[in-house]
């Protein structure tokens, strides 16, 4: 499984230290961007993010200053199912109940040791299916 990462200039340091976790984890990962502190725009990178998410079928991390602005892109993605999380119950849950495959995170907001805690939570966590299959079936209806 490779984790696809991507943040804005404020999620950037968070990003570089989630991408060390998880690589001394032995989790591959691929780094969407961005590369800098330097002001950028995080629809770029969500939308980069979802992209390669969508088209392995795989999951994704992405971080802003909040966390609002990448889950509100990522989920303009029809494949996406971004989930802004502040606890690691949220991120389990997010992932057992929701099939969340983009995990979103405010480096504002959340401190590192809760973000890797929060990451954690989220890999290990398995869909659980059956009736939370049918409630995400009515997400995707057409519009």
């Amino acid at each position: 499984m490779v984790i696809h990462l991507a943040s804005d200039h404020a999620g950037f340091a968070l990003k570089e230290r989630l991408a060390r976790f998880l690589v001394g984890k032995d989790i591959a990962i691929h780094d969407e961007g961005t590369y800098t502190t330097e002001s950028c725009d995080y629809p770029f990178f969500a939308h980069s993010l979802c992209s390669a998410v969508e088209k392995e079928q795989g999951m994704g991390i992405l971080i802003c200053g909040t966390g609002i602005g990448v889950s509100m892109a990522a989920n303009r993605h029809k494949g996406i199912r971004a989930a802004l999380c502040t606890t690691e119950l949220q991120a389990r849950l997010a992932r057992r109940h929701n099939n969340a495959n983009v995990l979103c995170l405010g480096a504002r907001i959340i401190g590192e040791e809760l973000a890797l805690a929060i990451v954690e939570a989220f890999l290990e966590a398995q869909f659980e299916g059956g009736r939370h299959q049918r409630r995400i079936d009515m997400i995707n209806l057409p519009q």
